[in-house]
């Protein structure tokens, strides 16, 4: 006994657990290097300015050469941008909307008014951003004076010259005491390809102006609250796709390898004079003979002959290549390097044979709600503070919009966007899941346009402006018509003339009135005799 406990207990002291197993490196809990002290900010891991730039040039060199990376990347652009962002203001007057509606209309999709070099339209900005933020992990843009705006890539906002380890400065960003930015210190892009930088000093810019108003853009996915600067999305993935890409070269090679035919000559040591010699016509036999006595063909090309050395015979060999477990080992790596994009491996490769109708449309709903949450992301660190700003320059410019602005105080920003919707993947049975929704009250039409990406105010009065339409013209033609037939001629009512959809499940019945001629006949019986 020691101190009133067994001595058995207190040798086994140690053995005793109350924690997790990853807490302990084991062979089956590898070690991890690189970690924080005693835990860190997500900062922690990109302290080093010159290994993260070298990231941001790996992963572009990735979508440069890489047959997979390039194309799944771009193709995750696309869907999250779609067909474009939808601004809506809410103001509260009609008329004002449909001014400020429109002055974005004109800004967005002119490049001279909307892009500083003159080139791009918001949209294509829209695709950039998002393209630059999974292949480099963020992108900014400044808001200049003459109401343009000029977007910075990644690489350009870095740390002042000689202040690298400059506190509350990472990698180009300024914070204050509370993490928040203050200003973005960008160097100048050189116009010569020669040159990554046209000045090692770097601009600060403020990030918001007097009054309060953001000025600079950021758009990145913060996975911690700590985040300052975003990460590519390839970094989980840089080992696996360059092995994908190396295995796929070497079975590209050695397909061709089997491909080729070639004839093996068996050569006795005794009987080598009498052999026939090897004739150029059938293909290339250069041989090269090292040192070690072992050779090296090159140049192997289909229809090659090639001589054994005296005593040497051959065997010919007919592996499968690609064999049948690699197409199943490259479609897991697809799968893996799809999911870090966002992209299930039907979208990937582009090819639903692989997968049945359900599990497709399972797999490209998720894919959809990870588009979606960058979509928002998007709305709230781009569309939104540069639509604001350029509020602010429209005020600056037009008193209506100054005296609108003061008559309306904060209402005058409101605003929402339309969110890019996708396509039915099932038109017909989604439509009438829409409609049993509606119709059973389990959602409003509001909402439910809303799901779509879509105004439900504005299509109500397109519907009922087309078919106003449509019955105006319907009723004249009828009144046309019937002005030229004569009294005894049958009248032709409107709804003859433009078909309008029914409800569903309304079933419609029209009387045939009998004529004058067969009342006064037999035939006036109603078919009684």
């Amino acid at each position: 006994m020691r101190g009133g406990r067994p001595s058995g207990l207190m040798a086994n002291f140690d053995t005793l657990r109350a924690d997790y197993d990853a807490m302990k490196s084991s062979r089956f809990v590898r070690t991890r290097i690189g970690l924080a002290p005693q835990g860190g900010s997500a900062d922690y891991h990109l302290r080093n300015e010159t290994q993260y730039l070298e990231l941001i040039e790996k992963s572009r060199d990735a979508e440069r050469n890489d047959n997979i990376l390039g194309k799944t990347i771009e193709r995750s652009a696309t869907n999250i941008v779609s067909s474009g962002f939808t601004l809506c203001p809410n103001t509260g007057d009609s008329k004002l909307d449909a001014e400020l509606y429109y002055r974005w209309q004109e800004f967005t999709e002119d490049p001279e008014l909307c892009d500083i070099a003159g080139e791009l339209t918001w949209q294509e900005q829209e695709q950039i951003a998002v393209h630059s933020m999974l292949r480099d992990g963020d992108v900014f843009a400044l808001g200049t004076q003459d109401g343009h705006i000029q977007m910075i890539e990644g690489h350009l906002v870095r740390n002042p010259k000689g202040q690298s380890k400059n506190k509350g400065i990472v990698i180009g960003v300024e914070l204050n005491d509370v993490r928040r930015r203050v200003r973005y210190h960008v160097r100048k892009e050189s116009s010569d390809p020669q040159r990554t930088a046209s000045s090692q000093e770097s601009t600060p810019y403020e990030v918001r102006d007097e009054n309060g108003v953001r000025q600079a853009f950021h758009f990145y996915n913060p996975l911690r609250v700590s985040a300052t600067r975003g990460v590519t999305a390839l970094a989980p993935i840089f080992q696996i796709s360059g092995m994908f890409e190396d295995v796929n070269f070497a079975k590209v090679v050695q397909a061709q390898v089997v491909s080729c035919f070639a004839i093996f000559r068996k050569r006795e040591l005794k009987s080598e004079a009498g052999l026939p010699s090897t004739s150029a016509s059938y293909g290339s036999t250069a041989i090269e003979q090292t040192a070690g006595g072992d050779r090296l063909i090159d140049n192997l090309e289909p229809g090659a002959e090639i001589t054994g050395a005296p005593g040497e015979s051959f065997e010919g060999f007919s592996p499968d290549v690609p064999n049948t477990n690699y197409f199943e080992h490259a479609k897991l790596l697809l799968t893996m390097i799809g999911i870090n994009l966002g992209m299930p491996f039907v979208m990937v490769m582009m090819d639903g044979s692989d997968s049945n109708y359900s599990g497709a449309r399972i797999a490209i709903d998720e894919a959809r709600r990870g588009f979606r949450k960058i979509q928002r992301g998007l709305r709230d660190k781009w569309h939104r503070p540069i639509y604001r700003w350029k509020l602010e320059q429209w005020i600056a410019d037009d008193p209506i919009l100054a005296a609108a602005q003061q008559r309306l105080g904060k209402k005058f920003y409101a605003n929402s966007w339309r969110l890019p919707a996708w396509p039915y993947i099932n038109p017909l049975d989604e439509a009438a899941g829409q409609l049993l929704r509606v119709r059973n009250g389990l959602t409003s039409p509001r909402r439910l346009h809303g799901e779509l990406s879509q105004d439900w105010e504005e299509i109500a009065d397109e519907t009922i402006d087309d078919n106003g339409y449509a019955i105006n013209r319907a009723i004249k033609m009828a009144t046309l018509i019937n002005s030229k037939l004569g009294e005894n001629d049958t009248k032709v009512h409107w709804r003859e003339i433009i078909s309008l959809p029914t409800p569903d499940g309304l079933n419609l019945s029209m009387p045939i009135a009998a004529t004058p001629a067969k009342q006064n006949g037999k035939e006036a019986s109603n078919g009684n005799q």
